[in-house]
C-alpha cells in the first residue's frame, strides 16, 4: 500500500469537546489535511518538545526515549496503519543492531516519541483518502490554548465523542456551508466531524 508521509501542521484546544485537543497532521507537499482528537496530557507532551521545553521531571515519552537510547534502539518511523470506527491505530518502527520490530502504540502517543526521535510520521493513502480534509490556501501552524505545557501534571484519557456532535439537525446544504465556516477558522476537527456527518449522509443515498 502507498504511504504517504506527514508533518505536524497544528496543535489546538478542541472547540467540540471539553478537555480533549485538535492535532492536525499535513500532508508533506499536499494540501490534505488529517485531524485527530487527543488527550490534554498528549497535547502536552507534543507541545513541549514542539517549543524545545524541558519539563522540571522526565514526562513518560521522555523515560521511553533515555530509555529506548540506553539500549540503542532507533525509532525510524511512525506509521498510523488503520482507521476503524473512528478510531486511529499506529505502530513503532524501531530498529537496533540486529532487527526491526514494530511496536504498536496510541497515535498521540507514537507522534509524541516521534517528535523526540525527529522521526518521520506516515500513513497510508488510504486512510489519508477517507479521513483527510482538503484544505484551499496555506494555512499555519498553530500552538495555542495549551495551559501549563512547562508543568508536570496529571491527566486522564478521554473517550471518542459521538461522530454527529448534533449535525443530524442540520441539512445536507447546510453542513457544506458550516464546513466551509470551520475549514474557514481553521477548527480542524470540528470539520472532520462535518465531514463525517455528509460522508455518511451521502452513503446512505
Amino acid at each position: 500500500m502507498k504511504k504517504v508521509k506527514l508533518d505536524i501542521v497544528g496543535l489546538s484546544y478542541s472547540q467540540t469537546q471539553s478537555g480533549a485537543y485538535a492535532l492536525v497532521l499535513g500532508e508533506v507537499n499536499g494540501r490534505r489535511r488529517l485531524p485527530i482528537v487527543i488527550g490534554a496530557f498528549e497535547a502536552q507532551a507534543i507541545a513541549i518538545e514542539i517549543e524545545k521545553m524541558t519539563p522540571t521531571r522526565p514526562l513518560t515519552h521522555d523515560l521511553f526515549k533515555s530509555l529506548a537510547n540506553a539500549f540503542e534502539i532507533k525509532i525510524n518511523e511512525v506509521l498510523i496503519y488503520n482507521l476503524v470506527d473512528g478510531v486511529f491505530y499506529a505502530k513503532l518502527i524501531c530498529t537496533n543492531d540486529h532487527q526491526t520490530i514494530e511496536i504498536d502504540a496510541r497515535t498521540s502517543d507514537a507522534i509524541a516519541i516521534a517528535v523526540r526521535f525527529n522521526a518521520a510520521i506516515y500513513t497510508y493513502e488510504f486512510i489519508l483518502a477517507s479521513a483527510g480534509i482538503l484544505i484551499e490556501g496555506n494555512d499555519f501552524l498553530f500552538l495555542e490554548n495549551i495551559e501549563g505545557v512547562n508543568k508536570d501534571s496529571d491527566t486522564q484519557n478521554i473517550t471518542n465523542p459521538p461522530s454527529d456532535f448534533g449535525y443530524q439537525s442540520y441539512s445536507l446544504d447546510e453542513l457544506k456551508q458550516k464546513l466551509e465556516e470551520a475549514l474557514a477558522e481553521e477548527a480542524y476537527e470540528k470539520a472532520a466531524k462535518i465531514r463525517d456527518e455528509i460522508n455518511k449522509r451521502n452513503a446512505g443515498k
